[in-house]
């Protein structure tokens, strides 16, 4: 139950239009990293809000990077 209720909150976090800032979602107190888009069959997003979030785009840009240069 307590799960259900955890879930129906985070939902209602992604869909509250004042947590996107245009395209970017920005919410701290959003522990989640990926989170669904506004419009739902757009797919996925980053949450900005999460420091995790600039990790993981940074490496993913980096290995890419490398790979250009090294290969």
């Amino acid at each position: 139950m307590r799960k259900k209720i955890e879930k129906e909150i985070l939902d209602t976090m992604s869909k509250n239009p004042n947590n996107w800032k245009g395209i970017f979602y920005v919410n701290p107190k959003d522990s989640r990293i990926i989170v669904p888009k506004l419009n739902q069959s757009l797919g996925w997003t980053l949450n900005f809000g999460n420091k995790f979030a600039f990790i993981g785009l940074t490496a993913i840009i980096l290995i890419i990077v490398a790979s250009q240069i090294f290969f």
